[in-house]
């Protein structure tokens, strides 16, 4: 009984097949068609290798929303050299949220010689490269983004030549935690005395003439970020730099020293890795392949059928008409006179 139930089931499925069956007998090949089927796999094969490399691929989304943490901190990594010694400079933050200065004691002051080594100068040109570039093409960010590099430092790489030159200048680095509202980290001639209203710095004892002043207004933009490698709170900042030489007698007057303006945008950008779902690449791999198909098949139909044409009426000149020979009781005679013959 099961065996005759599975014949009955293999029956009703082999009944249920709704593609059209032809037999081998009923098809004719060509040349032609033999052509366009190999063009038409060709063009198959083609496009499922590109569709796969768009299915291996992954793009990035952007989503913007308004930021609503207000408690968290902002940490601010410094690494500056300035061309003075360290007993003559002096860095702080400036905190406009609470008109208060924010203690820079997360900052090393360490002496340092000011010319850059041949391995620091091609680590400087790199950076500096990498700067121009994503300002000329920012779909690079999409390239940093994926790759989440955490093994390529950004920090001053040490000195490689024993130099015996005394150190001239004061390279100060780490790290700072702020409040999230706009703020001014400056680096002046000078240590900051504290004062009731705010702070000052002693500028007037090595303020010589001829200094320069050095403005970066930069606005920051919290940035969340989830790829498959890493998910991570970062930001991103756009800077615009000013630069002004203070001279006193010429009315060029202020404050010699390195100023950084910050201000945190409202917005927060969440930047999310996205990849091609499985059933979507199946679908349009279907429709690929379908589509060719029908197409390549109408193509060829199309053309034979206009090849048909011009055949037959080349077909049909090449038959001239024939003048037909009336007889005497009206009708006519179709065919060809034949020649009498003359016999002598």
């Amino acid at each position: 009984m099961r065996r005759l139930n599975r014949k009955k089931t293999l029956n009703l499925v082999k009944e249920l097949d709704a593609f059209p069956k032809v037999p081998e007998s009923y098809v004719e090949t060509s040349a032609s068609g033999g052509t366009v089927s190999l063009i038409a796999f060709t063009t198959m094969a083609l496009l499922t290798i590109m569709e796969f490399s768009v299915y291996q691929d992954t793009w990035m989304k952007y989503e913007y929303e308004v930021d609503k943490d207000f408690s968290s901190k902002l940490r601010i990594n410094i690494d500056i050299t300035v061309a003075m010694k360290c007993q003559y400079v002096g860095a702080d933050v400036l905190d406009l949220a609470e008109t208060m200065v924010a203690s820079a004691d997360g900052l090393v002051y360490e002496p340092a010689i000011f010319d850059l080594s041949p391995q620091q100068k091609e680590w400087q040109r790199m950076l500096q490269l990498i700067q121009s570039r994503l300002q000329e093409e920012h779909s690079l960010q999409d390239v940093i983004f994926k790759s989440a590099i955490k093994s390529a430092s950004t920090a001053l790489p040490p000195r490689e030549d024993d130099s015996s030159q005394p150190p001239d200048a004061c390279r100060i680095r780490g790290h700072l935690y702020v409040n999230k509202v706009a703020g001014n980290f400056h680096i002046t001639v000078g240590k900051a005395i504290p004062h009731p209203r705010g702070h000052a710095h002693l500028a007037a004892l090595v303020n010589h003439d001829y200094n320069q002043m050095f403005q970066y207004f930069i606005t920051v933009v919290p940035t969340k970020l989830h790829t498959y490698k890493i998910s991570a709170d970062t930001h991103q900042f756009s800077v615009t730099e000013r630069e002004r030489v203070i001279n006193h007698a010429a009315g060029s007057h202020g404050v010699s020293g390195i100023f950084m303006k910050y201000d945190l945008s409202s917005l927060m950008v969440t930047v999310t890795e996205e990849h091609m779902p499985f059933w979507q690449f199946f679908v349009r791999l279907c429709g690929i392949v379908g589509g060719i198909f029908s197409t390549t098949g109408m193509l060829h139909g199309i053309g034979k059928f206009i090849v048909e044409i011009i055949c037959c009426r080349f077909r049909l000149g090449a038959y001239k008409p024939v003048n037909s020979i009336p007889f005497e009781d009206g009708h006519t005679d179709n065919h060809l006179p034949l020649l009498e013959n003359n016999t002598h």
